[in-house]
């Protein structure tokens, strides 16, 4: 196929040139894939400035979407690649396969380094999904930067930079430049632009961002960076996004409010408890999706409102088809259940099978993962998602929304419906999604492209 591309595009392929050491902030569907394939093929064959390339991306993205990326256009078809996946020897074989490109799977960076036993001698790295990289106690993030300044080269590909906080920042840019703009420790960087906002005594829960600090940030970073965002410069379809609210019963809702209050709830069934304030979020999350694990791991079902409100939003959907994300192992069993009550159709999209029939629209509702998200195409198979339960991650959940929400969508509208239990965790989850957007919006603004 002949790559034709939008001048958006040949901006970002010329900036990727241009700047050995680049951000690439690019919403879904902008083609940051491609986009970075036709400047590694220029650099690797026009310029002869690199000669071995390193691709670092969620495991299904490295498997699928970049190999299947440089075999679909013309100018790049003819590049050698290698996926270092599998087990230990397949992985092997693949890094000593001859090729121009290596793609990694993030999980297998600390082997590659460290446990490879093969010379790291990579002079480019592209990290796709670069925020994954924001938490500098990773073992990926250590033993990458280990390496790193043996690559003469690195672009981080991401459209969720800031998914929760700007300190996330840090890390991605260390990777990224070496600490020249940021700073070289985390702390240097808290006291340069955050103030202690939570504490207890000496010990800091959380911080704020300084006065004009988050204009410093952008200010700091700016050189590298370029942000674009998909609705600038891609006709999309319309997003509605909308709550369906249901309510517990009265003896539903005291059973967890007795769990919110005691962190301990005792039932016939089992006790459940919940340590610490992230164990009892999960907990509630849980309860809020009608169904929730034991401390010896069974499932204590506790309501079927989200369940009955699916089986509605099913229905008046009549026949079109609709994808549904779920979080917990007991939502799906119990997603599956109704649904073949229902006597409807319905698969995991997950598989390269599944994928290819949900986009035939072979799969009346398909059932997805957040976290299986990344770098699926699944625009043709429907456009409506429905949020069995929502995440805590705005990358996740973004990413989610964009299978559906993105250029090639037939449909002009895309519905992102959320299953909301009234009075629950549900709707402070619901708020600190938007809460997040807001903020990384801004970042995104301060940093877009002037084209």
């Amino acid at each position: 196929m002949i790559y034709k591309p939008h001048k958006y595009q040949e901006y970002a392929t010329e900036f990727i040139l241009d700047h050995p050491e680049a951000a690439i902030f690019l919403d879904c569907g902008l083609g940051k894939t491609i986009i970075s394939i036709t400047a590694i093929e220029e650099l690797l064959f026009d310029r002869f400035d690199i000669h071995k390339v390193l691709i670092i991306a969620p495991l299904r993205v490295a498997r699928t979407t970049w190999p299947s990326e440089i075999r679909k256009w013309n100018h790049t078809g003819y590049l050698k690649y290698s996926v270092i996946t599998g087990t230990a020897a397949e992985r092997l074989a693949a890094m000593r396969a001859d090729a121009d490109i290596y793609i990694v799977n993030r999980e297998n960076v600390q082997w590659l380094v460290e446990k490879s036993g093969m010379p790291f001698d990579y002079d480019m790295i592209v990290i796709d999904e670069l925020s994954s990289f924001k938490s500098s106690q990773t073992k990926r993030f250590r033993s990458l930067m280990k390496v790193r300044p043996t690559a003469s080269r690195v672009i981080g590909l991401t459209g969720t930079p800031a998914s929760n906080t700007l300190m996330d920042l840090w890390a991605e840019f260390r990777l990224l430049d070496m600490g020249k703009r940021l700073g070289k420790f985390l702390s240097g960087y808290r006291a340069n632009y955050f103030l202690p906002d939570r504490m207890n005594g000496y010990i800091v829960y959380s911080y704020k961002l300084q006065p004009g600090a988050e204009d410093r940030i952008y200010d700091a970073i700016n050189d590298i960076t370029i942000s674009m965002k998909a609705t600038d410069y891609l006709p999309m379809p319309e997003k509605v996004e909308a709550n369906l609210e249901v309510e517990m019963s009265d003896d539903e809702k005291q059973i967890y409010k007795e769990m919110k209050k005691d962190l301990v709830l005792s039932l016939p069934d089992g006790e459940i408890t919940a340590a610490n304030a992230a164990s009892l979020s999960n907990k509630l999350l849980q309860l809020a999706n009608g169904a929730v694990y034991t401390d010896d791991g069974a499932v204590m079902h506790v309501h079927k409102q989200k369940l009955d409100a699916l089986e509605d939003l099913i229905e008046a959907a009549n026949g079109k088809p609709v994808l549904v994300a779920y979080w917990y192992k007991h939502d799906l069993l119990r997603i599956s259940e109704r649904l073949a009550k229902m006597g409807v159709g319905y698969d995991l999209v997950s598989s390269d099978d599944s994928i290819k029939r949900w986009n035939r629209g072979e799969i009346p509702v398909g059932l997805i993962h957040p976290s299986s998200g990344h770098g699926l195409n699944l625009q043709d198979g429907g456009s409506t998602i429905i949020w069995f339960g929502l995440t805590w991650s705005l990358e996740l959940y973004q990413q989610t929304n964009a299978r559906l929400w993105r250029q090639g969508q037939k449909d002009k509208t895309v519905v992102v419906q959320h299953i909301i239990t009234k009075g629950t965790i549900d709707e402070r989850v619901a708020k600190a999604l938007a809460s997040k957007n807001a903020g990384q919006a801004a970042l995104i603004d301060a940093v877009k492209a002037e084209i």
